[in-house]
């Protein structure tokens, strides 16, 4: 068995503000109580998103609320080729095909197949699709429990290339986790609808599929998620052990009372127990 590694990958769009810290929590804890590594991925991949500086933020929040991360931090602006490989291995099977469709044409999140059957020339291909099955994609999620999409009549072939020449999430998570050896992926829950269809690229690029744990995203008093477009202010390091035990609170686990950072982790690793976590979806924060 592979040992246990795990990875926290915010995209360097603004500061961390409390949903990043709490997702970070989760997936570090997880990792130190197995006794396994953790890594840092800088999901920059969406360059029209990305706000200069925000990575070295990032990076400074984290050491300054005492994450270690082990190994260098991967950039996904660095790894087109990687994902270029693995585009061509989909085009290759036949599993990925070229769309000339735009959004406005598709008209909602489910793309109905349009180009599924049809032959393009390449100036008019805008964006490169994965076909999905017609058939229910379940995993058993360590919070959530057993989860179930149907891709075709859910979501619908979706791009792994955009318009704009960009590789989509969906596309470069898969291959970076792959390539990074994560056995064990910890994140917020509004990523569990993208899980299926990462399942689906991994089944079709051959890769190993990880273990997942999706925890409550944290909300606002409005019920909305905390992040960069509802003004969630980022965490203040100097708040500490403070800051850390709040976090702990919100994932129903049980909060270390030392000041001292390094012995809040290590203690914190040790009383980790992801069965408490709260099964919602969706929680107000406790900060």
């Amino acid at each position: 068995m592979s040992k246990y590694t795990g990875r926290f990958a915010p995209s360097p769009t603004g500061r961390l503000h409390f949903g990043s810290v709490l997702a970070a929590a989760a997936s570090y804890l997880d990792a130190r109580a197995c006794a396994g590594r953790w890594l840092v991925r800088m999901e920059d991949l969406d360059t029209p998103r990305v706000v200069p500086g925000a990575a070295d933020e990032i990076l400074l929040t984290l050491e300054g609320l005492g994450f270690e991360w082990d190994g260098p931090v991967l950039y996904q602006s660095t790894r087109s080729a990687a994902y270029s490989a693995a585009l061509e291995r989909l085009r290759a099977s036949g599993a990925a095909y070229g769309c000339c469709c735009s959004r406005k044409e598709v008209g909602s999140l489910q793309y109905p197949g349009t180009c599924r059957e049809a032959v393009l020339p390449s100036e008019r291909i805008r964006a490169w699709r994965v076909q999905v099955p017609d058939c229910q994609l379940c995993f058993d999620d360590r919070v959530q429990g057993c989860f179930c999409q149907n891709l075709e009549k859910e979501v619908g072939d979706f791009v792994v290339l955009r318009a704009d020449g960009l590789f989509a999430y969906q596309l470069a998570v898969v291959v970076d986790d792959a390539e990074q050896g994560i056995t064990d992926v910890v994140r917020g829950a509004d990523l569990l609808d993208s899980t299926p269809r990462q399942l689906w690229l991994q089944k079709l690029l051959g890769y190993p599929q990880p273990t997942y744990l999706h925890i409550p995203v944290a909300v606002n008093n409005e019920g909305q998620k905390l992040s960069k477009q509802t003004f969630a202010p980022p965490v203040d390091t100097n708040a500490g052990t403070d800051l850390l035990r709040a976090v702990l609170r919100t994932l129903g686990q049980a909060e270390p009372q030392t000041e001292c950072v390094h012995d809040f982790w290590a203690e914190a690793s040790v009383a980790w127990d992801p069965q408490k976590v709260p099964r919602s979806q969706r929680m107000l924060t406790t900060a």
